[in-house]
């Protein structure tokens, strides 16, 4: 089998570019493709915001409602002043584009290193969070935390690099089981409630409930954790170029029915939680022991598990979509590699979907595939990219002036509020936790951005034709070297090339071994060509250095204006592993005058006269 067949059969055949418009998403489809971060997000929030009061016993715990009520109205709030970006900027970009146009360059650039950051983040805590729920079903598979992160971070990675309406496809399925077992939950759930009445805690929780008061600190800490809940809002707004037409109008229904979802599953757990009491087993998720107690276990315990760990594993899709596309505006703008607005073969951004899938990579094996260990970086970026995009949008309404402005402004203004209050509470509370290396991380990456850009507008004034005379005289027949190890076919034929394109063509032997030099003297006085021969003596048996050296020498000897051109001949073998058999010494000698720095203005022609064997390598 072929790379290429393997390839195809991995990824599917390469799509055509005028198939881009029949690969954009429907309302549901891009529900699914988009949305599974934000719905998922219940999995963890509920179990930070459980972990954070469960500090202060029972009395802590009683403060569950009051945050969840809170976070959803930030959602509700976050929800109407996004929809304002969707039909403002239908060609995505989403918060990047709108602090970059509304705020400044430098508060674009923050923007988007937030968001980068965010969406790798999204993809190492839905990984591990969804191997959570399954360790909270098969304790025993602990041990292979991290190999199974990374095999399910392949998975989804094969997945998107298939293109977006098969990795949609494939999303449809677990978030419409998610919603459907959610629904089962919260239906059981009332029903356990209705017949069973409140549940208590143990007597040790109780007791201290009358003594413990429970601080300020302690609550704004739960409620940063819980916040969590509110990344991937962003997702559809960053992008509205992925639905089909009316982009925008497609793209508020599917967040009108995420938001409505969302608020639905985070209320009712974190009410079942509190009203009945639950706690969780060491190990396990609060979500697992909610369902474990409504159901007693058996098959729809396993469902429920089952269906959780399947939303937070395709949660990561969310990224996956977002990141790229961002990727892509950035590349755009000069602020990252240009190989990032590259499309693949199956109109996807190929080296984006790669880039972050390697980098959610390496914070899983750095953390161990901890949930709780990554939660404290979670929402920092998320909620600072929140703020500066509604601050950015009510500049936006006050410029522009469009009807009801007035309107949207307060909407986008309420908004930015409410987003910078609960960034200040996230920031305070979790900088020590590991907050702080969000923010050194998007220093580092702001500085990246500009570097880029620094790089690409060098590059271009070095490359313009500004200032060069409107006709230019031919550069003068060159001179030719052509490096030999030994005399065959191979250098025969880019010795016949050399002579081609000039007739002051040289051949140079380093000589490391006085036989295989006298070899190839004997040989000369025959094939040479009239060729003249220069052997280089090396007692070190060095072979690149004596051959730069000649190359100065003998530039320096002609000092004509240019420097001379190298013809390697090089042999290609007919299978990639037989490289390893041969050295390297013709790719050594090309990459080293390639990054050797000359004279601006001089040009070494380094010119590769490859010979491809037809045959396997048969043992003599």
């Amino acid at each position: 089998m072929s790379l290429r067949t393997f390839r195809e059969l991995l990824l599917g055949p390469p799509l055509p570019t005028e198939r881009l418009r029949d690969e954009r998403l429907s309302v549901l489809r891009g529900l699914a493709a988009l949305s599974p971060d934000a719905l998922s997000s219940i999995a963890y929030a509920n179990q930070e915001i459980f972990l954070g009061l469960a500090v202060a016993g029972a009395a802590g715990l009683a403060f569950a409602d009051e945050i969840a009520l809170a976070i959803v109205g930030l959602l509700i709030l976050l929800a109407i002043s996004y929809t304002q970006t969707l039909r403002a900027y239908p060609t995505g970009g989403g918060s990047y584009s709108v602090a970059r146009e509304n705020l400044g360059v430098g508060v674009g650039l923050v923007t988007a290193a937030a968001l980068l950051v965010d969406y790798t983040l999204t993809v190492a805590v839905s990984l591990t969070a969804g191997v959570t729920a399954l360790l909270s079903a098969f304790p025993g598979l602990a041990p292979q935390r991290v190999a199974i992160c990374l095999l399910l971070l392949i998975l989804i990675t094969l997945a998107n690099l298939r293109g977006v309406r098969e990795s949609g496809r494939w999303m449809s399925m677990p978030v419409g089981l998610f919603i459907l077992s959610g629904l089962v939950l919260i239906g059981g759930g009332i029903v356990y409630a209705l017949t069973e009445g409140p549940g208590t805690y143990p007597t040790q929780m109780l007791a201290q409930q009358g003594h413990v008061s429970v601080p300020l600190v302690l609550i704004l800490h739960t409620f940063a954790a819980g916040c969590t809940a509110l990344t991937g809002i962003e997702a559809i707004g960053n992008g509205v170029p992925l639905f089909k037409p009316p982009e925008s109008r497609h793209a508020i229904k599917a967040m009108g029915l995420m938001v409505l979802c969302m608020g639905l599953f985070f209320l009712s757990t974190v009410g079942l939680t509190e009203y009945l009491a639950v706690l969780p087993r060491p190990g396990e998720s609060i979500l697992s022991a909610l369902a474990r107690q409504v159901f007693n276990g058996g098959i729809l315990y396993y469902g429920v598990q089952f269906s959780t760990m399947l939303v937070l594993l395709v949660a990561a899709n969310t990224s996956f979509n977002g990141f790229p596309r961002l990727a892509f505006v950035l590349s755009q703008d000069g602020f990252l590699p240009r190989q990032l607005k590259l499309l693949g073969d199956r109109l996807v951004y190929s080296n984006g979907i790669i880039l972050l899938s390697s980098m959610a990579g390496i914070l899983i094996v750095a953390f161990g595939a901890d949930t709780h260990a990554l939660i404290p970086l979670f929402a920092v970026g998320v909620f600072l990219a929140f703020t500066l995009s509604q601050a950015g949008m009510v500049v936006h309404w006050l410029r522009e002036k469009q009807a009801f402005w007035p309107v949207k402004a307060v909407l986008n203004g309420l908004g930015a509020v409410g987003t910078a209050l609960a960034f200040s509470v996230i920031a305070y509370s979790k900088f020590l936790d590991g907050a702080w290396i969000v923010v050194v991380l998007m220093v580092l990456i702001v500085v990246g951005f500009l570097q880029t850009r620094r790089h690409y507008r060098e590059f271009a004034a070095e490359l313009s034709m500004a200032g060069l005379p409107p006709r230019l005289e031919p550069l003068p027949e060159p001179r030719v070297v052509v490096p030999l190890s030994s005399l065959n076919r191979v250098s025969l034929n880019a010795l016949r090339y050399a002579q081609s394109i000039s007739s002051q063509v040289t051949a140079v032997h380093v000589e490391t071994d006085p036989e295989q030099t006298a070899a190839l003297v004997n040989k000369w006085q025959r094939w040479g060509m009239e060729v003249p021969l220069k052997i280089i003596p090396s007692p070190y048996r060095s072979l690149i250095r004596p051959f730069l050296e000649f190359l100065d020498r003998y530039d320096e000897e002609y000092n004509d204006g240019q420097l001379a051109s190298v013809v390697i001949p090089e042999v290609v073998p007919l299978h990639w592993w037989e490289i390893l058999l041969h050295n390297q010494t013709a790719w050594i000698i090309k990459l080293v005058l390639l990054y050797r720095r000359r004279r601006f203005g001089k040009v070494r022609a380094i010119i590769d006269v490859p010979a491809h064997l037809r045959h396997r390598t048969r043992q003599a």
